[in-house]
């Protein structure tokens, strides 16, 4: 892996690039952008340029060697001065033996993993770089736990955090580190990957305009899907059923919904047992929220831009169904409503009253023009 394979953060990289050249890497970094978009492998790589004994420069453009004990190091991922913070290192924390994973970024963690490493020169190269996973889980205290080390850190040290919702993060966060913005990835860079892997042109390009240039989201819901989740299918179903179904049918959905995503959060954990069940739980409740919200988003696009693509472009016809229920402002009012409902979700509100709720919305009588 190299700089040169990620994709459509050339802004971002050329930054860093220009920073490395001029020997002026800042002391702490917040990459700001939407999930799965390069955000952490960027950090990797330049991580590992940062701790590469040997850079190489080629045209201007700096990479890490591949060759030096660091780097080969860097690659089996035993690093001693590469340190990745999540919350899940709770359980590794000194209080936190046996507890379940936080909705929240403990402030055990910034305390025992960063704070308490920080003054722990390094031990294979000139720096040390850690990188912080999630920092809009981060409340106040955890943040403010953080704040005297991003303000007075060793020179050797780098610190870089990744943040989907930069608004999470306080002031005082922001005001010392460096921010660097991360866009969406292109959506036919997306669509090659994804039939890379094995995906077939129609379920490829259903992802991909789904993620909404999101490339990691894409690529997990490419191996679901290959590893038989039947996403794609259950996607189906669940545009057929918001063209047709009525207000007494809503709880019926509801629990149809429910029992599909149990099955794709229960394979999702077995594929990745590394993220706590709750979090995968929480992701596949969005997903399914992020399909009626695509449905919505097509209602109000077939009205306002008949001849512009639609994301279920497969279902054109049950999504002009469906746009036949609403009127644009409507629609939006629902896309509105669904938004409220992945707040609800990262809230840890019940699974099954977030659906009810949203679908009974959804069927109004008085707010739909059948």
């Amino acid at each position: 892996m190299s700089f040169k394979e990620i994709f459509c953060q050339d802004n971002a990289i050329n930054i860093l690039q220009r920073a490395f050249k001029s020997d002026r890497a800042s002391h702490a970094y917040i990459f700001a952008g939407p999930e799965g978009v390069g955000k952490f492998l960027t950090a990797s790589q330049w991580a590992k340029l940062l701790l590469c004994n040997e850079p190489v420069i080629e045209a201007g453009f700096s990479q890490a060697c591949d060759t030096c004990q660091s780097c080969k190091i860097f690659e089996l991922g035993t690093h001693p001065d590469f340190i990745h913070i999540y919350k899940e290192l709770r359980e590794f924390t000194e209080n936190g033996k046996g507890k379940a994973a936080p909705l929240d970024m403990p402030v055990d963690v910034i305390r025992e993993m960063l704070n308490a490493k920080v003054s722990v020169r390094p031990n294979l190269s000139k720096r040390k770089v850690f990188v912080v996973s999630e920092t809009e889980k981060m409340n106040a205290s955890s943040q403010n736990c953080m704040l005297k080390v991003l303000e007075e850190p060793p020179t050797y040290c780098c610190i870089i955090l990744l943040c989907t919702r930069l608004e999470k993060l306080l002031p005082t966060t922001k005001s010392r580190a460096h921010i660097i913005r991360f866009g969406p990835v292109k959506q036919e860079i997306i669509v090659e990957k994804l039939m890379k892997k094995g995906l077939d042109e129609n379920k490829s390009k259903y992802f991909s305009l789904l993620s909404q240039g999101s490339l990691g989201q894409a690529c997990n819901w490419a191996e679901l899907e290959l590893n038989n989740a039947n996403l794609y299918e259950c996607k189906k179903g669940l545009i057929n059923s918001l063209s047709q179904y009525t207000y007494s049918d809503s709880l019926e959905l509801a629990n149809t919904i429910l029992s599909q995503k149990g099955k794709v959060a229960s394979l999702w954990s077995d594929i990745d047992d590394k993220t706590s069940k709750t979090d995968i739980s929480r992701r596949a409740d969005k997903l399914f929220i992020q399909i009626i919200i695509s449905a919505l988003y097509d209602a109000m696009r077939i009205k306002v831009a008949p001849e512009s693509e639609i994301i279920n472009f497969d279902q054109s016809n049950l999504v002009q169904k469906f746009a036949g229920r609403f009127d644009i402002e409507i629609a939006a009012e629902k896309i509105s409503e669904c938004y409220k409902m992945l707040q609800w979700i990262e809230s840890n509100v019940n699974e099954r009253l977030i659906f009810e709720h949203l679908l009974l919305s959804l069927a109004e009588y008085d707010k739909i023009s059948l």
